[in-house]
Protein backbone atom coordinates (compact mmCIF):
# COMPACT_ATOMS: atom_id res chain seq x y z
CA UNK A 1 0.00 0.00 0.00
CA UNK A 2 1.35 3.43 -0.95
CA UNK A 3 0.38 7.00 -1.70
CA UNK A 4 0.66 8.43 -5.21
CA UNK A 5 1.03 12.19 -5.43
CA UNK A 6 0.43 13.69 -8.87
CA UNK A 7 1.37 17.35 -9.02
CA UNK A 8 2.64 19.98 -11.39
CA UNK A 9 5.50 22.13 -10.20
CA UNK A 10 3.91 25.16 -11.89
CA UNK A 11 0.49 24.54 -10.35
CA UNK A 12 -0.41 26.97 -7.59
CA UNK A 13 -2.88 24.55 -6.03
CA UNK A 14 -0.12 21.94 -5.80
CA UNK A 15 2.00 24.54 -4.02
CA UNK A 16 -0.87 25.24 -1.66
CA UNK A 17 -1.28 21.54 -0.97
CA UNK A 18 2.28 21.24 0.40
CA UNK A 19 1.35 21.77 4.09
CA UNK A 20 -1.33 19.08 3.86
CA UNK A 21 1.01 16.66 2.13
CA UNK A 22 3.71 17.29 4.72
CA UNK A 23 1.25 16.56 7.52
CA UNK A 24 -0.09 13.41 5.86
CA UNK A 25 3.40 11.99 5.34
CA UNK A 26 4.26 12.87 8.95
CA UNK A 27 1.20 11.00 10.21
CA UNK A 28 1.81 8.01 7.95
CA UNK A 29 5.53 7.29 7.75
CA UNK A 30 4.67 3.68 6.94
CA UNK A 31 3.27 4.68 3.56
CA UNK A 32 5.81 5.23 0.77
CA UNK A 33 4.93 8.06 -1.61
CA UNK A 34 5.33 7.92 -5.37
CA UNK A 35 5.67 11.44 -6.77
CA UNK A 36 4.50 11.91 -10.36
CA UNK A 37 4.83 15.11 -12.40
CA UNK A 38 1.85 16.20 -14.44
CA UNK A 39 1.94 18.14 -17.68
CA UNK A 40 -0.24 21.15 -16.99
CA UNK A 41 1.67 23.64 -19.14
CA UNK A 42 2.94 21.78 -22.18
CA UNK A 43 2.46 22.20 -25.91
CA UNK A 44 0.04 25.03 -26.67
CA UNK A 45 -0.32 25.81 -22.96
CA UNK A 46 3.37 26.65 -22.55
CA UNK A 47 2.76 30.35 -23.20
CA UNK A 48 3.53 33.63 -21.41
CA UNK A 49 1.83 33.80 -18.03
CA UNK A 50 -0.11 36.88 -19.13
CA UNK A 51 -2.25 34.49 -21.21
CA UNK A 52 -3.68 33.14 -17.95
CA UNK A 53 -5.56 36.12 -16.65
CA UNK A 54 -6.84 34.21 -13.63
CA UNK A 55 -3.43 33.67 -12.00
CA UNK A 56 -3.48 36.51 -9.48
CA UNK A 57 -7.06 35.78 -8.43
CA UNK A 58 -6.30 32.08 -8.09
CA UNK A 59 -3.21 32.82 -6.00
CA UNK A 60 -5.25 34.95 -3.62
CA UNK A 61 -7.73 32.10 -3.22
CA UNK A 62 -4.92 29.59 -2.66
CA UNK A 63 -3.43 31.78 0.07
CA UNK A 64 -6.84 32.22 1.69
CA UNK A 65 -7.60 28.49 1.79
CA UNK A 66 -4.17 27.05 2.51
CA UNK A 67 -2.18 29.76 4.23
CA UNK A 68 0.78 29.60 1.84
CA UNK A 69 2.45 32.81 0.76
CA UNK A 70 3.85 33.88 -2.58
CA UNK A 71 7.31 35.40 -2.38
CA UNK A 72 8.65 38.71 -3.61
CA UNK A 73 10.92 36.88 -6.05
CA UNK A 74 7.93 35.15 -7.63
CA UNK A 75 5.94 38.38 -7.88
CA UNK A 76 8.91 40.06 -9.53
CA UNK A 77 9.37 37.19 -12.00
CA UNK A 78 5.80 37.27 -13.27
CA UNK A 79 5.26 41.05 -13.03
CA UNK A 80 5.49 41.82 -16.76
CA UNK A 81 3.61 38.69 -17.80
CA UNK A 82 6.30 37.41 -20.16
CA UNK A 83 7.46 34.41 -18.11
CA UNK A 84 6.64 31.05 -19.70
CA UNK A 85 5.75 28.14 -17.44
CA UNK A 86 6.94 24.94 -19.16
CA UNK A 87 5.91 21.81 -17.29
CA UNK A 88 8.13 19.65 -19.49
CA UNK A 89 11.23 21.41 -18.17
CA UNK A 90 9.93 21.28 -14.60
CA UNK A 91 9.24 17.55 -14.87
CA UNK A 92 12.72 16.91 -16.26
CA UNK A 93 14.28 18.71 -13.32
CA UNK A 94 12.08 16.86 -10.86
CA UNK A 95 13.08 13.57 -12.47
CA UNK A 96 16.77 14.39 -12.02
CA UNK A 97 16.27 15.22 -8.35
CA UNK A 98 14.13 12.14 -7.78
CA UNK A 99 16.81 9.97 -9.36
CA UNK A 100 19.37 11.31 -6.88
CA UNK A 101 17.19 10.69 -3.80
CA UNK A 102 14.01 8.74 -4.59
CA UNK A 103 13.13 8.34 -0.92
CA UNK A 104 13.07 12.14 -0.56
CA UNK A 105 10.82 12.82 -3.55
CA UNK A 106 8.10 14.58 -1.52
CA UNK A 107 10.61 16.89 0.15
CA UNK A 108 12.25 17.66 -3.20
CA UNK A 109 8.94 18.34 -4.92
CA UNK A 110 8.14 20.89 -2.23
CA UNK A 111 11.59 22.45 -2.66
CA UNK A 112 11.03 22.77 -6.41
CA UNK A 113 7.75 24.59 -5.88
CA UNK A 114 9.27 26.84 -3.23
CA UNK A 115 12.06 27.75 -5.65
CA UNK A 116 9.44 29.08 -8.07
CA UNK A 117 6.65 30.38 -5.86
CA UNK A 118 8.86 31.90 -3.18
CA UNK A 119 12.23 32.64 -4.76
CA UNK A 120 11.03 33.31 -8.30
CA UNK A 121 13.48 30.90 -9.93
CA UNK A 122 12.68 29.54 -13.38
CA UNK A 123 12.16 25.79 -13.55
CA UNK A 124 13.49 25.90 -17.10
CA UNK A 125 16.90 26.94 -15.76
CA UNK A 126 19.10 23.91 -14.92
CA UNK A 127 20.86 26.00 -12.27
CA UNK A 128 17.62 26.07 -10.26
CA UNK A 129 17.79 22.31 -9.82
CA UNK A 130 21.49 22.16 -9.02
CA UNK A 131 20.84 24.85 -6.41
CA UNK A 132 17.98 22.80 -4.91
CA UNK A 133 20.21 19.73 -4.93
CA UNK A 134 23.02 21.53 -3.11
CA UNK A 135 20.62 22.94 -0.51
CA UNK A 136 19.29 19.41 0.08
CA UNK A 137 22.80 18.00 0.55
CA UNK A 138 22.76 16.13 -2.75
CA UNK A 139 25.49 16.02 -5.37
CA UNK A 140 24.67 19.07 -7.50
CA UNK A 141 26.98 17.99 -10.32
CA UNK A 142 25.30 14.60 -10.45
CA UNK A 143 21.87 16.19 -10.61
CA UNK A 144 23.02 18.60 -13.32
CA UNK A 145 24.38 15.72 -15.39
CA UNK A 146 21.17 13.74 -14.93
CA UNK A 147 19.12 16.73 -16.02
CA UNK A 148 21.18 17.11 -19.21
CA UNK A 149 20.88 13.42 -20.09
CA UNK A 150 18.14 12.11 -22.42
CA UNK A 151 16.83 9.94 -19.58
CA UNK A 152 15.40 13.01 -17.84
CA UNK A 153 13.15 13.79 -20.80
CA UNK A 154 12.10 10.16 -21.01
CA UNK A 155 11.28 10.15 -17.31
CA UNK A 156 9.19 13.31 -17.70
CA UNK A 157 7.20 11.75 -20.52
CA UNK A 158 6.76 8.58 -18.47
CA UNK A 159 5.40 10.70 -15.62
CA UNK A 160 2.86 12.34 -17.93
CA UNK A 161 1.71 8.92 -19.13
CA UNK A 162 1.52 7.65 -15.56
CA UNK A 163 -0.62 10.61 -14.54
CA UNK A 164 -2.96 9.99 -17.46
CA UNK A 165 -3.20 6.29 -16.67
CA UNK A 166 -4.17 7.16 -13.10
CA UNK A 167 -6.90 9.46 -14.39
CA UNK A 168 -5.24 12.45 -12.73
CA UNK A 169 -6.24 15.34 -14.96
CA UNK A 170 -6.32 17.99 -12.22
CA UNK A 171 -3.52 18.92 -9.86
CA UNK A 172 -2.75 18.07 -7.22
CA UNK A 173 -4.26 14.60 -7.02
CA UNK A 174 -3.42 12.35 -4.08
CA UNK A 175 -4.29 8.68 -4.35
CA UNK A 176 -3.83 5.57 -2.27
CA UNK A 177 -2.92 2.38 -4.10
CA UNK A 178 -2.81 -1.23 -2.99
CA UNK A 179 -2.08 -3.62 -5.82
CA UNK A 180 -4.79 -3.04 -8.41
CA UNK A 181 -6.97 -1.08 -5.98
CA UNK A 182 -6.76 2.69 -6.17
CA UNK A 183 -8.79 5.41 -4.44
CA UNK A 184 -8.66 9.18 -4.72
CA UNK A 185 -7.93 10.93 -1.43
CA UNK A 186 -7.78 14.53 -2.61
CA UNK A 187 -8.03 16.67 -5.71
CA UNK A 188 -7.09 20.32 -5.47
CA UNK A 189 -7.59 21.19 -1.83
CA UNK A 190 -8.18 18.96 1.20
CA UNK A 191 -7.14 18.87 4.82
CA UNK A 192 -5.15 16.08 6.48
CA UNK A 193 -8.07 15.00 8.68
CA UNK A 194 -10.27 14.39 5.64
CA UNK A 195 -7.48 12.41 4.02
CA UNK A 196 -7.05 10.38 7.21
CA UNK A 197 -10.76 9.50 7.15
CA UNK A 198 -10.55 8.31 3.54
CA UNK A 199 -7.40 6.32 4.31
CA UNK A 200 -9.21 4.60 7.16
CA UNK A 201 -12.11 3.75 4.86
CA UNK A 202 -9.73 2.38 2.25
CA UNK A 203 -7.93 0.30 4.89
CA UNK A 204 -11.20 -1.06 6.23
CA UNK A 205 -12.33 -2.06 2.73
CA UNK A 206 -8.94 -3.67 2.17
CA UNK A 207 -9.33 -5.68 5.39
CA UNK A 208 -12.84 -6.80 4.45
CA UNK A 209 -11.65 -7.83 1.03
CA UNK A 210 -8.78 -9.85 2.49
CA UNK A 211 -11.12 -11.53 4.98
CA UNK A 212 -13.50 -12.53 2.19
CA UNK A 213 -10.65 -13.89 0.09
CA UNK A 214 -11.18 -11.47 -2.80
Amino acid sequence: MKLVYVFDAYCGWSYGFAPTLAEVTLRHPELPVEVVSGGLFTGRRAVPIREFGYVQGANAKISELTGVGFGVGYERLIADGSFVMDSQDAARGMAALRQAAPERAVELAMAVQAAFYQDGLSLSDPETFTRIAAAAGLDALEVGSALAAPAASLAAEADFRRAAALGANAYPTLLVQDGDRTAVLAVGHAGPDKIDTLLEQFGAARTRSAASGR
